[in-house]
């Protein structure tokens, strides 16, 4: 995928108000760890996450996307009239149908032949937005699209939290352990063809993007639905970490390569990459087999956590308002989601 006519000039955010550590999780798994003799503070050493925050219990998703949205409109001088499509992404969504993007879109007051629908594909959810909307402005179908998400783990940790305490096993510790990095927060991200007339001075161009997959790893990690009585069902996640991880790392190497040939790069062109927050070990094995050196990378993970496909978008615009990617810089997203598939987009900063 190639493109010569797509900017991003806004990636606008709002982070989720109540903070949880690591710590507090931890001891409302104190009768686990003491059946298990798993030393406190496990969870932050495994991890490398200290904290992460949540939403309110009474939080619609679709509240923290509006916001985001606003701050992006509000930031560019967009007009709702001038967007082509909103998109919402997240994995998390306010109910079945309509599309969560559409009480979004008639928040932001836009016109009848706006294209309103939702796209879900794990953590990779925002990135495919991206690409999305990129297709359309692209084909000249719109001059500007937003993509929104917003997540929450609030629910499926308090979930996995009984679960663990009502089966108190070495393996249902060791499968659960990734929900309880979950983290929670909402992202806007604009895109244009750059003949609008913004007040902004972001306009980081889209030159493409590598996608491949390994869908026979889909069983790896899932977040769903289970039936535990006569129709009763009960959330449930569950994680392999060890072999997402392995084959998380294979798939990111291929699609690395592919990425680099596409655009032509070596890796050295690399100046800086974006990566999905997930924690410490997840970071090491992926800029170690992809031969990129830390310095590189921006990570967030310690005190925001995993905010599925929130998590790169959010990290990218802290990376840049803290100065880390600096105009004209070679930037890569990377993200890796379950299912599992990877993708990878080069921008000029």
């Amino acid at each position: 995928m190639k493109y010569s006519r797509v900017f991003i000039n806004s990636l606008a955010y709002e982070l989720a108000p109540e903070v949880v550590t690591s710590a507090e999780l931890e001891s409302r798994l104190t009768p686990l760890y003491q059946k298990l003799r798993i030393p406190m503070g496990q969870l932050a050493a495994l991890t490398g996450i200290v904290e992460r925050r949540w939403w309110p219990k009474d939080h619609m998703l679709s509240d923290g996307a509006i916001v985001a949205a606003q701050k992006a409109m509000h930031e560019t001088g967009i007009s709702a009239a001038d967007l082509g499509a909103v998109v919402y992404t997240g994995v998390c969504r306010d109910q079945h149908e309509p599309a969560t993007a559409c009480r979004i879109a008639a928040k932001l007051g836009v016109l009848k032949d706006t294209a309103i629908y939702d796209i879900s594909n794990a953590c990779l959810g925002v990135l495919s937005g991206i690409l999305d909307i990129a297709n359309r402005i692209e084909l000249g179908q719109i001059k500007a699209g937003l993509v929104v998400s917003c997540e929450s783990a609030r629910h499926i940790v308090d979930v996995t939290i009984d679960d663990m305490l009502a089966e108190p096993t070495m393996q249902n510790y060791a499968s659960s352990l990734a929900t309880l990095t979950g983290g929670s927060g909402a992202v806007a991200v604009l895109l244009t063809d750059g003949s609008l007339n913004l007040t902004t001075d972001r306009n980081h161009q889209l030159l493409g993007a590598s996608h491949l997959s390994a869908p026979e790893h889909n069983n790896l990690c899932q977040w769903g639905l289970k039936e535990v009585g006569p129709q009763l069902f009960r959330e449930f996640m569950r994680t392999d970490a060890v072999n997402l991880l392995k084959e998380g790392v294979s798939l990111a190497k291929d699609t690395w390569l592919h990425f680099l040939e596409q655009r032509q790069w070596v890796e050295e062109q690399v100046d800086k990459v974006i990566c999905h927050q997930v924690g410490v070990a997840n970071q090491k094995k992926v800029l170690t087999a992809l031969n990129i050196p830390v310095e590189k990378e921006f990570p967030t993970f310690k005190y925001l956590g995993n905010m599925g496909t929130v998590s790169l978008p959010v990290t990218a615009a802290m990376a840049h308002d803290q100065g880390f990617l600096q105009k004209g810089d070679n930037v890569s997203f990377l993200g890796i989601g379950s299912g599992l598939n990877c993708m990878m987009l080069g921008l000029k900063w």
